[in-house]
């Protein structure tokens, strides 16, 4: 009697089990984007280089998921950046640098979600300027002053998502320093709303680092774009997307106090006899797509820049303008080859610093002039 219980029951457990299973799942994904980069002046001539993740920045990751029931999940994300030209880990060296993180999703309270992570002005911002959405590296504002090129995620962060409600969605950041006795030090919070309807898509976006680049353990530390006291943030886009058209104003501004450096500038950072007391950029952009077919459209954008560099031994006023494109075919769902190309003028404030010279990011290096150019030649496999 009991065996032929226990006949009986196998069945079921298994069954159990494979509807157990079928609760939850477990994603790994990725994509390689690699290309070779022409840089027409880079200090002492020109460049040739083999470049990875102008575009997109290459990576492996796992993603899961688990059905709690009534429309809750239990969900993870674990990326890993890495450099296809030679293996290298990328964001610092860093295991899972893109993002790490574990949190509760619900259809009608919102997600939270805690550990490495974008703040809200990439989720919400970026993705409507060039840089975020289709022209990576060569779309960049000068020295990504407002991160829109994905530079820096935020340690040991707890993020809020709202549901979508009315076509409008909410996000909200709080980036803990993880110092004793420095609450503030190195902190960061970041707010932003997008509202969709259509094809009309609005965005404004806040973000406030306080000491980045000052403290190994905090919110933003080793991937950071500015050295200072404090970063400020605050940024707004609206896009329409048309049949085969897409356009999108975006304007951005990024304030830092008592600077001392900047993931990109190298050499002479500090004006000759004087410090740095603030740098402020005044980004505006338009940008847009034109697709000829699904697989093959045409990326433009231009973006204006003010800068204003205040230091003890006086006020500086450069402007930075640079167009870029970018052509791009996709013989399958998963694999794209692309042309880029992107020109940069900067118009000098006779600083004596690196900031009189042109430096496209995707540049092999600072020009030894006002003006740079950079072509790309390059492919993007997703897994």
């Amino acid at each position: 009697m009991n065996k032929k219980f226990r006949m009986l029951m196998i069945p079921s457990l298994l069954l159990w089990g494979v509807s157990a299973y079928a609760q939850s799942s477990v994603t790994m994904y990725g994509l390689i984007d690699e290309g070779i980069n022409f840089t027409n002046n880079a200090g002492r001539g020109s460049a040739v280089k083999l470049q990875s993740g102008d575009v997109v920045g290459s990576r492996w990751g796992i993603k899961g998921a688990e059905d709690l029931g009534g429309g809750d999940k239990a969900i993870f994300l674990l990326e890993n950046g890495f450099n296809a030209s030679n293996g290298a880990l990328g964001q610092d060296d860093r295991m899972f640098g893109r993002q790490a993180y574990v949190g509760l999703s619900s259809q009608t309270l919102g997600t939270v979600t805690l550990g490495r992570q974008y703040d809200p002005t990439i989720d919400v911002f970026s993705g409507l300027t060039a840089a975020g959405n289709w022209a990576g590296d060569v779309g960049a504002t000068p020295f990504d002053n407002d991160n829109t090129d994905w530079d820096f995620r935020v340690n040991n962060s707890v993020k809020y998502v709202s549901p979508t409600i009315a076509g409008f969605t909410g996000e909200a950041m709080y980036g803990f320093s993880n110092t004793a006795g420095g609450f503030a030090d190195n902190r960061l919070y970041s707010a932003a709303g997008q509202y969709q309807f259509g094809g009309l898509t609005a965005a404004v976006a806040y973000m406030k680092i306080d000491d980045p680049g000052n403290n190994s353990s905090g919110a933003v530390a080793g991937d950071e774009v500015f050295t200072g006291t404090s970063q400020e943030n605050i940024d707004a886009a609206v896009a329409y997307k048309w049949n085969k058209v897409f356009v999108a104003v975006d304007y951005s501004h990024t304030k830092i106090d008592s600077p001392t450096g900047n993931a990109y500038l190298s050499g002479s950072i500090q004006p000759a006899g004087g410090d740095w007391t603030g740098w402020t950029f005044d980004n505006f952009q338009i940008n847009g797509e034109y697709y000829f077919r699904p697989n093959f459209w045409l990326g433009a954008m231009y973006t204006y820049t003010m800068g204003k560099l205040d230091s003890t031994v006086g006020n500086y006023s450069p402007k930075w303008h640079q167009v870029a494109l970018m052509l791009d075919y996709d013989p399958s769902a998963r694999t794209s080859l692309y042309l880029q190309a992107a020109y940069q003028h900067v118009v000098s404030a006779n600083t004596g610093t690196q900031f009189d010279d042109a430096q496209l990011i995707a540049a092999a290096g600072p020009s030894s002039t006002a003006n740079q150019m950079v072509y790309r030649i390059a492919m993007i496999h997703r897994f």
